[in-house]
């Protein structure tokens, strides 16, 4: 069975993303369902994986990341509204036996993902 892993890394301070609050859901035609939530350790890496097993189906989700109450709680000066505040990172899995790892990359004034194993 697979699993559904993420990391966090700041590239604007060349760091792991530590302390981020993430939130996972499922998205269906009704709307959206929370999973779980999480926060990042040191190496910006949740301690275990979001879904595993059985936990993993196909289908939609979404992850959101707290990375504007991140960069706040660095010190980093933001505007107000912030630029990056919640990153939703909407994805699907096809197949449930493979491993989705769904990276964020943030900065305060951009961001990006990938699909890694």
């Amino acid at each position: 069975m697979g699993k559904l892993s993420t990391h966090v890394l700041d590239i604007s301070q060349g760091k792991p993303g530590a302390g981020v609050n993430v939130a996972l859901y499922a998205v269906s035609d009704e709307g959206r369902t929370l999973l779980t939530t999480d926060v990042t350790n040191a190496d910006g890496r949740c301690a275990t994986p979001l879904l595993a097993g059985d936990q993993l189906k196909a289908g939609k989700y979404e992850l959101v990341f707290a990375a504007g109450d991140y960069f706040a709680a660095q010190g980093v000066p933001l505007p107000e509204p912030r630029f990056i505040d919640q990153v939703t990172i909407a994805f699907g899995v096809a197949d449930a036996e493979q491993n989705y790892h769904v990276p964020l990359v943030v900065s305060p004034w951009a961001y990006s993902t990938y699909r890694g194993s």
